[in-house]
C-alpha cells in the first residue's frame, strides 16, 4: 500500500483539517438511516387507534407486540454488536436494513395483533443493527475530535423520524389505505439501501477521497481489536451501573414511542390526522433536552469538574425534568399535557446523553461496544416489563396516570442506583486498578 505523503504542517499539530466532505456525506447517510428506522418502527403505533377500533385489538394484545418487539430488539442488539465487528459496517448495515424492511412491509398481510407479531420480530431484529453499524461506520470515517459531533448528528435522526411519522403516515393511510403507509415507507429504505451499497466503502478503499481527507480521518492511531468475553464484563461494577441505568430509563422512552398517539386519542380525542402538532412539539423538546444534557456536562468539565461530578449533576438536572409528568393526566388541556410530556422527554434525552457516555468514559474502546450491547439488552428487558405493566393498567384502570407516575420517578431512582454501584467513575484497565476520573 502506498504511503500517504506528509502534509506540510507542524508535527505536533497533526494533519490540517481538510476541505473534503466525503466523510460528511457518510454521516448524512447514517442520519437518513436512523430517520427511516424510527419512521418504520412508529408506523404501527401511529395507526394503532384506528386499527384497534377497526379490528378489535385488546390493550394486552398490543402490549404483547411491544413486549416481543423489545425482546427481539434487545437480543439482536447484542448479536449485531459482535457480528458487525466481524463483517464490517457496510455489510452489517445492509443486512440490518434488509431484515427490518422485510418485517416492516410484511405488516400489510395481517390484521390481528398475533399476526402483526410475525412481522414485528424481523423488524426488531433488523433495527437492532442500526446503532452498532452506525457507530462502526463513524469509527471508520471520523477521528476522535469529530466523532462525537458525527454521532450527535446521526442520533438526532431518531427525533426527526418521530416528528415526520405523525405528519406523513396519517395522510397516506387516509388517502390510500393503511397498508400503503407500510409499503411507501418501506420503499424509502430500499432506496437508502441502494445508495449505501453504491457509496459506502472504507476510507482507504473509497475512490475520490482526497489524500488530505484520508490523512485527517487517520489522525488517531488504530487500536488493536481483541474480542472480549461477556462473562469478563460482568465482573466490573461499571458494567452493572450502565446496565441498571438502561434497564430503568429505556422503558420510559419505549412507552412514549409506543403509546403517546393512543394517549392523545383517549385523553383528548385527537384523531389520526391531528397527531402531528402535539407529537412534533414533544419530540422537538426532546431534541432540546438531548443537546442541553450533553452541553451541560461538557460545560461542567470545562470548569474543572471531574467526569463523575459533571455527568451525575447533568443527570440529576435531567431527572428533575421528568418529575412533573406525573400530573399530565390531570392537565387542564392538551397543550399543558404536551408541555409536561415534552419536558419529560427532554429530561430523558438529557439523561441518556450522559448515561450513553459512561462506557466510553470508563472502558477501553475494545470493551465499550460490548458494554453498550449489554446495556441495550437490559433496556429492552425493562421495556418488556413496562409494556406488560402498561397493557394491564390500561385494561383494568383505563388511565395513563399510574404509567406516568412510574415515569416521573424512574430517572431519580436510576441515578441513585448508578451512584450506589459506582460512587466514583473509575477507568477500567482490564484487571489493573482503575483510575478515578
Amino acid at each position: 500500500m502506498n504511503a500517504i505523503p506528509k502534509l506540510s504542517v507542524p508535527k505536533t499539530s497533526g494533519p490540517a483539517k481538510p476541505s473534503g466532505k466525503v466523510r460528511w456525506i457518510v454521516c448524512g447517510l447514517l442520519f437518513a438511516a436512523v430517520v427511516l428506522s424510527y419512521i418504520d418502527r412508529l408506523v404501527l403505533p401511529t395507526l394503532k387507534p384506528d386499527l384497534q377500533a377497526r379490528y378489535g385489538w385488546s390493550e394486552s394484545g398490543y402490549a404483547s407486540l411491544a413486549i416481543w418487539f423489545q425482546a427481539g430488539y434487545g437480543i439482536a442488539y447484542v448479536v449485531f454488536g459482535r457480528l458487525i465487528d466481524r463483517i464490517g459496517a457496510r455489510a452489517g448495515y445492509a443486512l440490518a436494513v434488509t431484515l427490518w424492511t422485510i418485517g416492516h412491509v410484511a405488516h400489510i398481510f395481517f390484521t390481528s395483533t398475533a399476526g402483526m407479531l410475525l412481522a414485528r420480530i424481523p423488524l426488531a431484529i433488523g433495527e437492532a443493527g442500526t446503532f452498532p453499524a452506525a457507530i462502526a461506520a463513524t469509527n471508520e470515517w471520523f477521528p476522535k475530535k469529530e466523532r462525537a459531533l458525527a454521532i450527535g448528528i446521526f442520533n438526532a435522526g431518531s427525533n426527526v423520524g418521530a416528528i415526520l411519522t405523525p405528519l406523513v403516515v396519517p395522510i397516506i393511510a387516509v388517502t390510500l389505505g393503511w397498508r400503503w403507509a407500510f409499503i411507501l415507507t418501506g420503499l424509502l429504505t430500499v432506496f437508502w439501501l441502494a445508495a449505501w451499497l453504491i457509496f459506502y466503502r472504507r476510507p482507504r478503499d473509497k475512490k475520490g477521497l482526497s489524500r488530505e481527507e484520508l490523512a485527517w480521518i487517520e489522525t488517531d492511531p488504530v487500536e488493536q481489536h481483541r474480542p472480549v468475553k461477556w462473562l469478563t464484563l460482568f465482573g466490573y461494577r461499571q458494567t452493572w451501573a450502565y446496565m441498571a441505568g438502561r434497564f430503568m430509563i429505556d422503558p420510559v422512552w419505549w412507552t412514549f414511542l409506543f403509546w403517546l398517539p393512543d394517549f392523545f386519542n383517549k385523553q383528548y380525542g385527537v384523531k389520526m390526522l391531528d397527531f402531528g402538532p402535539p407529537l412534533i412539539a414533544v419530540y422537538l423538546l426532546a431534541d432540546v433536552g438531548s443537546i442541553a444534557g450533553g452541553w451541560a456536562s461538557s460545560r461542567f468539565m470545562g470548569r474543572g469538574w471531574s467526569v463523575n461530578r459533571a455527568r451525575k449533576t447533568a443527570m440529576f438536572l435531567a431527572a428533575l425534568c421528568a418529575v412533573p409528568i406525573a400530573f399530565a393526566t390531570h392537565a387542564p388541556n392538551m397543550w399543558v399535557a404536551v408541555g409536561l410530556i415534552g419536558l419529560a422527554c427532554a429530561g430523558h434525552q438529557g439523561f441518556s446523553a450522559n448515561l450513553y457516555a459512561l462506557p466510553g468514559d470508563v472502558f477501553p474502546r475494545r470493551m465499550a461496544g460490548s458494554v453498550v450491547g449489554l446495556g441495550g439488552l437490559a433496556g429492552a428487558i425493562g421495556g418488556m416489563l413496562m409494556a406488560k405493566f402498561a397493557g394491564v393498567i390500561l385494561e383494568t384502570v383505563g388511565s395513563y396516570g399510574p404509567i406516568f407516575a412510574v415515569a416521573s420517578c424512574a430517572y431519580l431512582v436510576a441515578l441513585c442506583t448508578i451512584h450506589m454501584i459506582i460512587t466514583r467513575y473509575q477507568v477500567v484497565d482490564t484487571g489493573i486498578s482503575g483510575v478515578e476520573s
